[in-house]
């Protein structure tokens, strides 16, 4: 069910509003200023806001400029009962939506969100492709020579021209993305697409559309029908990051799907057949999760028919010179900067730094390094803007 947030410090307002929503079948969430808006807006996913202008504390304004600083994509749209021309261009130009002036009229709230949530939509079906884009250009090599990353890479080469399952484990930012695609890469699938589900960055409510998609009318947003992931995937890899944070009902689902190979999506009654070759990847000790309750057990066997374990960067410390120079290259050329160099005193005082943030962390500092040091990145540099163990 699709969420609204209104954020109006007149209570008549917000009760009609909210009632005339919940009417329509969405469900709505009502604040009287700007400052529990800002919070309620970041702390809950919503598919449009409406925003007064003149607020005490902090003001429409204030609170779009706010949330837009912050990142935040819901369609914003502000209302107003002293509208004029240079209040609605200062909305448009701050990042909003739309501009709906008070007395409300029903109609054009339920049009101008139906076209938010519809916009929406489509943006973030544009990301999703730009990704993928990106993604089958992207260098996928798995670089190192240390004996973890040896054998990681003989387990690519036996296991990724099979359609075996597989689950990577391993820290956050060791790379285990890295290794879905060369397994993806080094396939027989490698023609089919590469379809990645951060199932962490879901809301639970919307896993079930995007994994399995949604047929038009299924809800009141579902404005056209959508195909999810398994379906994209049937002819290529589907990967499921960050596999155990996904709701015991999403669980449930995925489980009927790998054992049935077919899917149905939301609002409709027709078995679909897939075949997406699985990879499932995880930071999370999984085996302790069954133990608890928060993980099916069968699932986690039809998932790690092959386990691949990712050692963390502190594991691996023997790559750090090859994975830096690679880093530095990599920046300079993106950032437009004469190519720099590490000396060998450098790169043995990376070495020793605890990363927590593994290769993530690593390729951050590189670029920090690139930034602010001259064209030859010394020891002192390191002990300067690095943290050692």
């Amino acid at each position: 069910m699709p969420k609204i947030l209104i954020i109006d410090d007149e209570r008549s307002i917000r009760r009609t509003l909210k009632e005339i929503l919940e009417f329509e079948n969405y469900e709505v969430e009502a604040v009287e200023d700007g400052i529990a808006g800002v919070k309620e807006a970041k702390e809950n996913h919503y598919d449009v806001i409406f925003c007064d202008i003149k607020m005490p504390q902090m003001d429409g304004i204030e609170v779009l400029t706010k949330l837009k600083n912050d990142g935040l994509e819901t369609p914003i749209v502000m209302i107003s009962g002293h509208g004029n021309i240079e209040t609605a261009v200062e909305s448009i130009k701050s990042g909003a939506y739309d501009f709906i002036e008070k007395p409300l009229d029903l109609n054009r709230i339920l049009v101008t969100i139906k076209n938010a949530m519809e916009k929406a939509d489509l943006v973030e079906e544009t990301k999703t492709l730009k990704k993928q884009i990106k993604g089958q250009f992207k260098d996928s090599s798995i670089i190192g020579e240390s004996q973890p990353i040896i054998e990681i890479k003989e387990m690519i080469a036996k296991v990724a021209p099979s359609d075996a399952r597989v689950m990577i484990t391993g820290p956050n930012g060791s790379g285990k993305e890295l290794i879905a695609r060369q397994l993806h890469e080094m396939s027989n699938r490698k023609k089919g697409p590469f379809v990645e589900v951060n199932c962490a960055a879901i809301p639970s409510e919307l896993i079930e559309s995007e994994l399995f998609g949604h047929e038009k009318g299924a809800f009141t947003s579902a404005i056209k029908q959508k195909k999810g992931k398994f379906e994209l995937a049937t002819e290529g890899t589907l990967f499921l990051d960050e596999i155990g944070d996904m709701s015991a009902s999403a669980q449930a689902k995925v489980l009927r799907a790998l054992q049935e190979n077919r899917i149905t999506r939301v609002g409709g009654e027709k078995d679909i057949k897939v075949s997406p070759r699985v990879v499932a990847a995880t930071n999370k000790d999984l085996k302790k999760m069954i133990e608890e309750g928060a993980f099916r057990e069968d699932l986690y066997h039809r998932l790690s028919v092959i386990v691949i374990n990712n050692p963390s960067l502190n594991d691996r410390a023997d790559d750090i010179p090859m994975l830096a120079n690679y880093f530095l290259e990599q920046l300079c050329s993106e950032h437009g900067m004469p190519q720099k160099t590490f000396t060998d005193e450098a790169l043995k005082a990376l070495k020793s730094v605890n990363w927590t943030g593994n290769i993530r962390e690593l390729r951050n500092i590189v670029e920090r390094l690139i930034i602010l040091c001259d064209n030859e990145i010394t020891e002192n540099d390191i002990k300067t803007f690095v943290a050692s163990k």
